[in-house]
């Protein structure tokens, strides 16, 4: 008997230990604690949160923390169902949300959801103007808009082009794509090309900037010089405008470095696009979702919107620079999957093997 109730008493004992060790948060690297992080993201139109986000968001979380959960889910540009999928989150006991919000303006109402019942909340990629996040992790977009139409303004001066500029913007009601959208004007607007006609693109979707830019292609008949487009979706919109057209592809801009313009760009059907290597914004999430699930505050580096922020900065890829970038030591692409057969002479004439 005297056995037993010893047994007993380290049984007791034992699970007493390990209740304590459940409760307590993990520390550094491989930490032991359990918790579960929400990460969010807008649309299915960019193929980047499928392909890369969410994956390298993933596996930073599992570095930190072997025993957290990460609960991920698209919006597919539905701001109602982010707003439903953040509540169900919060439902399953998420301590932190990280958002790319579809709506800049109504993920304020998850912001403030989330905040009243104790769940921190990390603004991720897209800002949230109207209720300040917990955090803010992007890089730095009206940077990026500048840099691309600086790029372009740049390269045009150097042809001694003549003639206009078209503009296509993301979405409305996306905070980005309005910082992208001003960094764009501080490039061309004294650039001495006239600024022909712009458009905020809904959703960001591809087919509606298609679209548009045929309109203009119709309109402005031999006068387009240039298209600056906010991303690598609406970039490549513009260009098969033009090709549906049958007309001559001026330099289009672009922005995430995704597969297809890459490709288009070394093709040179697209001028340049932005490297923003994700594993940079995705760790970096993992990483300020994790302090704040200790109770830490991570480092910011900018203030934006009233929210503490870690701004990253830009890299303009052309064909000057691309093997450097998209295949270094930062890129996320392999020389296998961008130089398909397709793209094998033109991959060759830029020394790409």
């Amino acid at each position: 008997m005297s056995r037993l109730a010893a047994g007993a008493l380290t049984g007791v004992l034992a699970l007493a230990a390990l209740a304590a060790c459940a409760e307590e948060p993990g520390t550094g690297e491989g930490g032991d604690g359990a918790g579960t992080v929400a990460f969010l993201m807008p649309d299915l139109a960019s193929t980047r949160y499928e392909q890369y986000d969410a994956p390298l968001f993933e596996q930073r979380m599992g570095e930190l923390c072997a025993d957290c959960e990460v609960i991920y889910q698209n919006a597919d540009s539905d701001a109602a169902l982010q707003q439903q999928q953040a509540n169900s989150a919060i439902a399953q006991g998420a301590e932190v949300i990280v958002i790319d919000p579809v709506d800049s303006t109504a993920a304020a109402t998850i912001v403030q959801t989330a905040q009243s019942q104790g769940v921190k909340v990390v603004a991720y990629d897209r800002p949230i103007p109207d209720k300040p996040a917990d955090f803010y992790i992007s890089f730095d977009n009206e940077a990026i808009g500048e840099a691309i139409g600086q790029s372009l303004v740049d390269h045009l001066d150097a042809e001694g082009a003549e003639g206009g500029l078209l503009q296509v913007n993301g979405s409305p009601t996306d905070a980005a794509a309005g910082l992208i959208k001003q960094g764009i004007h501080n490039a061309i607007d004294d650039s001495g090309y006239a600024l022909l006609a712009e458009y905020d693109t809904p959703d960001w979707s591809p087919e509606d900037a298609q679209q548009w830019v045929g309109g203009q292609i119709a309109q402005f008949d031999g006068q387009i010089a240039g298209v600056v487009a906010a991303n690598d979706g609406t970039g490549g919109g513009a260009i098969a405008a033009f090709k549906a057209a049958d007309a001559e592809v001026p330099p289009i801009t672009g922005n995430d470095a995704e597969l297809a313009a890459i490709q288009r760009i070394i093709a040179g059907d697209q001028y340049n696009t932005i490297s923003k290597p994700i594993s940079i914004v995705a760790e970096a999430a993992a990483d300020a979702a994790y302090a704040l699930m200790q109770g830490e505050e991570p480092e910011a580096t900018h203030d934006l919107f009233d929210t503490p922020s870690q701004l990253f900065e830009p890299t303009v890829v052309t064909q000057e620079n691309l093997a450097e970038v998209v295949f270094g030591p930062e890129g996320v692409l392999a020389v296998e999957d961008v130089c398909t057969p397709e793209y094998a002479d033109a991959c060759a004439a830029l020394g790409i093997a």
